[in-house]
């Protein structure tokens, strides 16, 4: 079969796969998807860079899935009305197939057997981690991982500035791989273009968002680098945790990096011990699954919570590596007996893939929850709460879970991804505790923070209990299937 046909037809299956699974996700998104969406609406709508319409924020940890979602949500209203959770099916379908032309480009680049690119798509479609952070960046980071390791495979500098510029935008923290793959691959002899396109790309956001909320980063990275752990858990001991409540999920979520870990392993002793060509064409591939071991090693050493997609470019990273190798394995250009020999291989992942999909299907269609799911209350209660809010014109503290209520409501939420009031005291909080060379950053980050900012006056509360004797203006009852049954409460602010 022509390679032309072959990429057409994993163009359309990615993006059929794309479009089942968001409407699978679209009624059980978690909190933090709300959040990014809430973002989009505000930015749709009103051209207004806020979680909520009333206040100005910097919680947006992923600029570039926000202006995508904002575009995507503006361009969908010429249909009438504004649906960002349309707009987010558009954007997926279009990172699938993002994805699906990166892999075609690395199959004929690196001679592999076509099951590497459906393996590849596969193992990050249909990852738990993945599927339960839905509306979030986790699809941009598994598309632009892929085309910045063509781009570095390839040796094309334009393509690997672009796409450089592109996953900086998406997270920052994506700067190791960018650096990982443009020092340690051969595009480091055309980095004087590969450079200047990048930051062409990136540092106009960057210049804008410092100057405009006097911080270039996002506010979440104090907010979530001083929370530390949840109940002791941090980053490191993530995975541990999350298999203690949930063991069959964490298997199927993280035995195919932990493969891809094995992998990269047996690629480094053969690169050392017989240093064949078709063993070292795979070195930027394996330099992208180094940069998830450094991702997870930096993110551990932050020690910031295990929130679950956190985890989503380590493994993005090691399942491409892992896909890579079993294609290399059954390359059309082996004998057929070699290519027959190593199939047992191929049928890890393969088991894996077949794992999460028995998994999704226990969830029923469409998703009430998602598989990992650890907000006090579903996306339906959130809808009906934020709902009634509505008729609130004062401002409310929120608790931590504010996405879901404030794209549902439009009322004025306030706590710390809203209120950069509160933010100063934050920062120095975590400058208190930061060691010479992060404190140095920070400090000139937050060079042209507006220190004059004061907290906005609170008029109302709410708040969640699972007390069921609990009293207030309003309640609420909710469920989630983390925490069970629970109550929400609004009362005026003492």
């Amino acid at each position: 079969m022509p390679a032309e046909v072959r990429t057409v037809g994993l163009l359309a299956g990615s993006g059929l796969l794309a479009a089942v699974v968001l409407w699978l996700a679209h009624r059980a998104l978690i909190d933090d998807a709300y959040i990014t969406l809430a973002y989009a609406k505000n930015l749709a709508t009103d051209l207004h860079w806020g979680l909520t319409p009333q206040q100005v924020s910097n919680s947006a940890s992923s600029p570039a899935n926000l202006l995508l979602l904002a575009a995507a949500t503006a361009a969908l209203r010429v249909t009438g009305g504004v649906h960002p959770v349309d707009a987010l099916g558009a954007v997926s379908i279009g990172c699938a197939l993002v994805m699906a032309w990166g892999w075609s480009r690395l199959v004929r680049a690196l001679g592999l057997s076509w099951v590497a690119a459906v393996l590849g798509i596969a193992l990050v479609w249909l990852n738990p981690i993945v599927l339960s952070a839905i509306g979030l960046e986790v699809l941009l980071i598994s598309a632009v991982l892929v085309v910045l390791t063509v781009g570095a495979v390839e040796r094309r500098p334009v393509l690997f500035g672009v796409a450089a510029g592109i996953a900086l935008l998406v997270r920052i923290d994506l700067a190791v791989f960018v650096a990982l793959l443009a020092l340690a691959t051969p595009i480091v002899r055309r980095l004087l273009v590969a450079v200047p396109v990048a930051a062409g790309v990136a540092l106009p956001y960057y210049a804008w968002s410092w100057w405009y909320f006097g911080s270039a980063i996002p506010d979440t990275f104090i907010i979530k680098t001083l929370q530390r752990s949840f109940g002791g858990v941090s980053y490191a001991g993530g995975p541990a945790g999350f298999y203690e409540q949930l063991p069959d999920v964490t298997a199927v979520a993280f035995l195919p990096p932990l493969v891809g870990v094995v992998a990269l392993l047996c690629w480094a002793v053969l690169a050392v011990v017989r240093r064949s060509p078709r063993v070292l064409t795979l070195a930027p591939v394996a330099v992208l699954g180094v940069g998830g071991v450094a991702y997870f090693a930096a993110y551990s050493a932050l020690a910031v919570p295990p929130y679950h997609w956190y985890y989503v470019p380590p493994i993005a990273a090691l399942v491409t590596f892992l896909a890579v190798a079993v294609g290399a394995c059954l390359a059309p250009d082996r004998s057929r007996a070699a290519r027959w020999a190593m199939v047992p291989a191929a049928a890890v992942p393969v088991a894996l893939v077949v794992a999460s999909v028995a998994l999704v299907a226990g969830l029923g269609a469409p998703w009430r929850t998602t598989l990992v799911f650890g907000n006090q209350a579903s996306a339906h209660d959130y809808a009906v709460v934020g709902t009634d809010l509505r008729s609130v014109e004062e401002p409310i503290q929120a608790f931590t879970e504010i996405g879901a209520p404030a794209y549902f409501c439009d009322c004025a939420l306030v706590n710390d991804f809203t209120d950069r009031g509160v933010i100063a005291p934050l920062v120095d909080r975590r400058l208190a505790d930061a060691g010479f060379v992060t404190r140095k950053l920070l400090q000139a980050n937050y060079l042209l923070l507006d220190r004059d900012q004061r907290p906005l006056p609170i008029a109302w509360e709410l708040r969640y209990t699972t007390d069921p004797a609990v009293v207030g203006t309003r309640v609420w009852r909710v469920y989630s299937s983390s925490g069970g049954v629970g109550y929400l409460t609004l009362t005026p602010a003492p």
